[in-house]
C-alpha cells in the first residue's frame, strides 16, 4: 500500500501542475472532440468568448451554424500534426477579435487516432491595429520610403514612391532609382551597409516618364545592436521644385546684373564713340594738311576705339549669356599657384610682391577650373592696378584658398589704394574698373555671375587708401548638389578630372 500511495503522489503532483497551467497560462484554451463541441475551456477563454458548455468551436469563436471554411481543427484531425493558424473571431461582446492560435492533437492511447484537440489562441487584435496604423503611416507619409536588402533590391516601399518609379518590388534600387545596369558610385545605402550607420546624400533619379528627381536620401541600418545589418531603410525627400527655385533664383539675379549693366552701357558707349569721332578727325585734318603724324595719332585712336568696342561687345556676351557651370573635381591649390605662375612676371616688374597663402588640408572640390580662373584673374589684375595706383612702397597681392567651417573660400587682397564707401556699394551692380579708359568695367559683373553660378558669393572689404580685400565663398553642400545634378550619377556625363 505504501509503494501505490508513493506512485500515486506524483501522478496527482502532475494533475495538479496541468489544472494550474491549464487556468493560469496566458492564453484562451479549449478542447475541441471530433464534433467540434468545446469539452473543457480556461477561464481566459470564458472572460473572451463567454459561455462554452454545450457549444460547437465555431458557434463560439465566429457565431457561426456550421463548421469553418477552413477549420484549423479538422486540419489536426487529419494530420495528426500541430498547426500555427491566424483568424478572425467575435468575442462575447459582438465585437471582431484577431487571434493567433496553435492547434495540437491530443490522443487517449498512445499511437491511437486523435480523439481532441487542443487550442491555444492569443489575441493579437492590437497588434493588427497597430500593424494597419503603421501601414497606413508608411503609405502616407509623403516623402520616399523604401527597404533594401543587401543585394540592393528593393522589398518594400511605400505609396509615395511607387507612384512615382511604378512597380518596384524585387527590383534593384539602382534600376528603379537611375536607370543603371550596375550599383551607383558613392551610395549611400552601401556605406550604411558597411558601417552600421546614418547616412544623408543629394542624388538625381529618373521617375517612371523619364523626368529628373532631385531628392535628398537618409540611410538607416535596420538592424538590432551589434547584429549585422541585413537591411537599410531609405527615406527620400523630392526637393527638384526647390532646385529649380534655386536656379530661378540665380537666373533673376543675373538678369537683374545684366539690366544694371545695359543701364552703364550708354556711359561707356558715348565715350568709345567720342574717341571715334576724335579720331576721324584728327584722321581728316591730317589728310587735307597732309601730316602724315597727325594721320597716324587719329588712327591709332580709332583702332583703340574700334578695340574697346570689340572688347565691350564680347564681354557683354558672355556676362550676359547663361550657363551651368562646367565642373570638374579639382585641387583649389593647383588654381591658385596657375594665377601666380600667370602674374609672377608682370608684379615683379611692376616692383609688387606676388604671393599665396595655401591653407593645410584644403581638400579637392568640384568647380569650373576656367570659371574660378577668370574670378581669380579679374580680382588679382584689379589689385594690381591698385597697387600701382597707390604708388607706395612695399606693395603687395596676397591670394589666399582656405577652409571656412563647411565652406571653401578663395581671397585675394591687397595694400593698394583702396575703394571708398560710395564706390564700394556699387562694385558688383554696375560698372567698375580700376583701369580708365582701358577697361569695358565687366570684370568683377562677370566674377560675381560666376559665383553665384557655384552657388557661392563674394564679399568685398576695402577703405580708401587701405587697400581692398575681396572673399568668394563656396558652400561644399551647394557644390557636391551641383556635382551630383550634373556628373554624380551620369557617368556618360564624366569629365576629365583636373589635377
Amino acid at each position: 500500500m505504501k509503494t501505490d500511495a508513493r506512485s500515486a503522489a506524483p501522478r496527482r503532483l502532475m494533475d495538479m501542475v496541468h489544472a494550474a497551467l491549464f487556468e493560469e497560462i496566458p492564453f484562451n484554451v479549449a478542447v475541441i472532440d471530433r464534433d467540434y463541441n468545446i469539452a473543457a475551456a480556461n477561464s481566459s477563454f470564458t472572460s473572451r468568448f463567454g459561455d462554452w458548455q454545450g457549444k460547437k468551436c465555431y458557434e463560439v469563436y465566429k457565431k457561426l451554424h456550421q463548421p469553418c471554411d477552413e477549420c484549423p481543427s479538422a486540419q489536426v484531425f487529419e494530420t495528426g500534426k500541430t498547426i500555427v493558424a491566424d483568424a478572425v473571431g467575435i468575442d462575447q461582446h459582438g465585437k471582431p477579435t484577431h487571434y493567433v492560435g496553435h492547434v495540437a492533437p491530443l490522443r487517449l492511447t498512445e499511437n491511437g487516432p486523435v480523439d481532441y484537440v487542443l487550442e491555444m489562441t492569443r489575441t493579437v487584435t492590437g497588434t493588427r491595429s497597430w500593424q494597419q496604423e503603421y501601414q497606413i503611416l508608411f503609405d502616407r507619409v509623403p516623402c520616399y520610403i523604401t527597404v533594401i536588402d543587401k543585394d540592393y533590391r528593393i522589398v518594400r516601399a511605400n505609396e509615395a514612391f511607387r507612384h512615382s518609379f511604378g512597380d518596384v518590388l524585387n527590383r534593384y534600387c539602382y534600376e528603379v532609382y537611375k536607370r543603371r545596369k550596375s550599383r551607383c558610385p558613392n551610395c549611400p545605402a552601401a556605406r550604411t551597409f558597411r558601417d552600421s550607420k546614418v547616412h544623408n546624400s543629394n542624388q538625381v533619379g529618373t521617375d517612371r516618364r523619364g523626368q529628373d528627381i532631385h531628392y535628398q536620401v537618409t540611410t538607416s541600418p535596420l538592424a538590432r545592436s551589434g547584429d549585422q545589418v541585413g537591411h537599410v531603410i531609405e527615406i527620400s525627400t523630392d526637393v527638384t521644385a526647390v532646385r529649380k527655385l534655386e536656379r530661378d533664383v540665380v537666373e533673376v539675379e543675373r538678369l537683374a546684373a545684366v539690366g544694371q549693366t545695359v543701364a552703364g552701357l550708354a556711359h561707356s558707349i558715348k565715350n568709345i564713340l567720342m574717341g571715334l569721332e576724335g579720331g576721324k578727325y584728327i584722321v581728316s585734318l591730317g589728310l587735307k594738311k597732309g601730316d602724315e603724324e597727325m594721320v597716324n595719332e587719329g588712327w591709332e585712336m580709332l583702332e583703340r576705339n574700334f578695340t574697346k568696342t570689340t572688347t565691350l561687345v564680347k564681354d557683354f556676351l558672355s556676362f550676359s549669356k547663361g550657363r551651368l557651370p562646367q565642373l570638374q573635381m579639382v585641387n583649389p591649390a593647383t588654381l591658385v599657384n596657375e594665377i601666380v605662375d600667370l602674374y609672377k612676371d608682370i608684379t615683379a616688374q611692376s616692383g609688387i610682391t606676388l604671393r599665396s597663402e595655401i591653407a593645410e588640408h584644403v581638400r579637392r572640390a568640384p568647380l569650373d577650373p576656367d570659371g574660378i580662373h577668370t574670378c581669380l584673374t579679374n580680382l588679382v589684375s584689379n589689385a594690381i592696378d591698385a597697387c600701382q595706383m597707390g604708388e607706395q612702397k612695399g606693395s603687395e597681392v596676397v591670394i589666399r584658398v582656405r577652409e571656412k567651417g563647411e565652406k571653401l573660400v578663395f581671397e585675394v587682397a591687397d595694400n593698394g589704394c583702396g575703394i571708398d564707401y560710395e564706390i564700394k556699394q556699387k562694385v558688383f551692380t554696375t560698372f567698375f574698373t580700376t583701369k580708365g579708359g582701358e577697361g569695358t568695367g565687366l570684370g568683377l559683373l562677370t566674377t560675381r555671375k560666376i559665383v553665384q553660378e557655384h552657388g557661392g558669393k563674394i564679399v568685398l572689404e576695402s577703405e580708401k587708401g587701405q587697400g581692398a580685400h575681396f572673399q568668394m565663398e563656396f558652400p561644399r553642400k551647394r557644390l557636391m548638389t551641383l556635382w551630383h545634378e550634373g556628373h554624380g550619377e551620369r557617368p556618360d556625363h564624366k569629365k576629365q578630372v583636373r589635377s
